[in-house]
């Protein structure tokens, strides 16, 4: 099997966005996806930003701190959008040399994840840059062989998507279930049905620690933790909720309940909290009130500070929400399980997804070796 150069194949895009004409500014995980930026743009001059077209890739140089994987995407379903110039964004000469599809698949190989960060320099930050981008080697097969090989990767991947497709009809029930509620049940203040916590992990007998993401889910902690200086943090047990009451980073209301079968514990600076009694409200239909937009805008609006605006424990107990019978919130709490179970399988048919690219691609290599 020949390899062939990379940089044979594709070319820098440096289109500026100097009209002003595209406003989707996107960003480019590690997962190697474009996702919306999150970026405060406030006063930025936007007209500096790359511009990316359809079957178009972009990258991030740099792969230091980026959980050894490098951040590449290519842009799919979208005609443009906008990235920052700190990206680096090329496309494909001739597209019948090389399929865009085919490029990526070998992209999303945990080995070329390897091979990028291997081949990365620098002191303060290492980076792969555009001279070791097109000095990769991989195998160009025909544009049939090619072809074939995408068409595997895509049939996985629109029944994934199609799944996927399939959540957001559940997830319209539950947000105009809510909807209908607030117009036509009174609305009660929460500060009637919960109550405040503070139980700490005074003997540090808990290693349990768990941070909380932007999706209202208590997660692996993004910082590095002491783990002999646990004492001072909160515990958190099955159906209580933690909370961040600053808003001002992420523009959102982090409010995560607990669906562990044993006790976790948080930061000292976050707040926790339980309903009272679970027979005139169930956690899990709270949960869902939390997670509209409409609480994250009302709870941005009523944050207060200078250094931070924090939405503090008076905030909380001051929302009003409508609390309906106890037998309306089971029945919508079942189609939410239903809707969380399935977000969980959606996730599962994803992580199966890019295992299957080095499959693809061992295929390309042992078939063109027979031949």
């Amino acid at each position: 099997m020949i390899y062939k150069r990379l940089g044979n194949y594709i070319q820098l895009v440096d289109g500026k966005n100097k009209d002003l004409s595209v406003s989707n500014l996107l960003g480019v995980s590690n997962k190697k996806l474009f996702i919306p930026s999150i970026a405060n743009t406030s006063g930025t001059d936007m007209s500096n930003y790359r511009v990316v077209k359809e079957n178009q890739f972009a990258y991030s140089p740099v792969t230091s701190r980026n959980g050894n994987k490098i951040t590449v995407a290519l842009l799919k379903g979208s005609d443009s959008a906008i990235i920052s110039p700190a990206y680096t964004a090329f496309e494909i000469k001739n597209k019948n040399e090389l399929i865009p599809e085919y490029l990526f698949i070998w992209f999303n190989r945990s080995e070329f994840d390897r091979y990028t960060r291997f081949n990365s320099w620098g002191s303060a930050r290492e980076t792969f840059n555009w001279d070791y981008m097109c000095d990769v080697l991989l195998p160009i097969p025909s544009i049939e062989e090619q072809k074939k090989y995408v068409k595997l990767y895509k049939g996985v991947l629109n029944n994934q998507k199609g799944y996927e497709n399939s959540l957001d009809d559940l997830q319209l029930i539950c947000d105009s279930y809510i909807e209908d509620l607030i117009k036509t049940e009174e609305s009660q203040l929460l500060g009637d049905f919960i109550e405040k916590l503070d139980d700490r992990n005074t003997d540090s007998s808990i290693k349990n620690v768990r941070g909380m993401s932007v999706l209202k889910e208590f997660r692996t902690p993004s910082v590095k933790v002491n783990m002999n200086n646990l004492s001072n943090y909160r515990i958190v047990n099955y159906n209580d909720f933690g909370y961040v009451q600053t808003t001002n980073n992420e523009k959102v209301l982090i409010v995560c309940l607990s669906k562990f079968d044993h006790p976790i514990i948080i930061s000292s600076v976050h707040t926790v909290f339980k309903v009272q009694d679970e027979k005139k409200l169930i956690p899990e239909y709270l949960h869902m009130f939390f997670k509209r937009k409409e609480i994250d805008r009302y709870a941005r609006f009523h944050s207060w500070g200078s250094a931070r605006e924090t939405f503090n424990w008076d905030d909380m107990c001051n929302v009003r929400l409508p609390i309906p019978s106890i037998e309306k919130q089971k029945a919508i709490v079942t189609i939410y399980h239903t809707l969380e179970t399935r977000k969980k399988l959606n996730e599962q048919l994803k992580g199966h997804i890019k295992p299957l690219c080095p499959v693809l691609m061992r295929g390309v290599i042992e078939s063109n070796e027979i031949h």
